[in-house]
């Protein structure tokens, strides 16, 4: 297991996995959370909603996301994001959003 899948599973302990979505509902809140080489983690509420996107090796914590929306207040699959380094401030790549899975507790009484 990769150190960023391990820390993915960490945030996601008790958690269950909801249907995935092309699009979530995103405030000006910074809750984006980049986990190298694995996904890219939303919190809103109670809720955890990860995108493993469909190039995860290209997701870097050394380096800073440039999202341009097209949905408004929503984050959406078809949104572009690109990636700069934080070291040089250059164009180092781009990140291809999959689904969205929603991640909500479990219910402690079911069986």
């Amino acid at each position: 297991m990769t150190r960023g899948e391990a820390e993915l599973q960490e945030m996601l302990e008790g958690r269950i996995a909801g249907e995935p979505e092309r699009c979530i509902r995103t405030t000006r809140s910074r809750s984006l959370t980049k986990i190298d080489d694995t996904a890219l983690v939303y919190r809103s509420g109670d809720t955890i909603w990860v995108n493993r996107t469909r190039n995860p090796n290209a997701i870097d914590d050394n380096d800073y996301l440039v999202i341009r929306k097209f949905s408004g207040n929503s984050l959406c699959r078809s949104d572009q994001i690109t990636t700069y380094s934080r070291a040089g401030n250059f164009y180092s790549g781009f990140i291809v959003l999959d689904d969205f899975v929603p991640y909500r507790m479990g219910d402690a009484d079911a069986s």
